[in-house]
């Protein structure tokens, strides 16, 4: 299965190692658990970063592709499975049980990979990796790509609209 990461250039090399998200919490893991978030496709990794960009930051960006050592038909089933878990209220920022499901499965050590909803574009779903499964060893990663966002995307308002 490929998924896809967008990185600041200086942190491509660790992009993968899950430490960015060990130092601060995300939607799915508390500090303290590495995890990396990473996108189906690489359209929806640009949307995930683009949410938590401003405009005054204009750091250099890579996009990274990554082959996961999984069964696509398990990961389907794992979707179904998520959706049934989540609260109604699951896209609220900081939720605290979305992050116990992540460092729950985290925990575990039952899986590669999982599969959770994009808030930002519903329908749309990224892949969580635990960095210290086993099966980590065989994640095939492509080479950092340089990434720009097009300039129109911090245009402020939609007044052409």
């Amino acid at each position: 299965m490929k998924v896809w990461r967008i990185s600041k250039l200086r942190h491509a090399a660790m992009a993968f190692s899950g430490e960015g998200a060990r130092l601060v919490a995300g939607r799915w893991n508390p500090a303290g658990v590495p995890m990396v978030y990473t996108s189906s496709s690489l359209s929806l990794a640009v949307v995930e970063v683009f949410v938590h960009l401003d405009a005054a930051d204009s750091p250099e960006f890579v996009s990274i592709a990554a082959e996961l050592p999984v069964d696509k038909e398990e990961m389907e089933d794992q979707q179904v499975e998520m959706l049934a878990r989540l609260p109604g209220d699951w896209r609220r920022i900081g939720h605290p049980l979305l992050r116990q499901i992540g460092a729950d499965w985290i925990a575990s050590g039952r899986s590669l990979a999982m599969p959770v909803p994009s808030a930002v574009v519903d329908g749309e779903w990224n892949v969580l990796i635990n960095p210290a499964h086993p099966d980590a060893a065989g994640i095939k990663l492509g080479a950092p790509k340089r990434f720009e966002f097009d300039a129109r995307m911090f245009r402020a308002g939609l007044s052409e609209w």
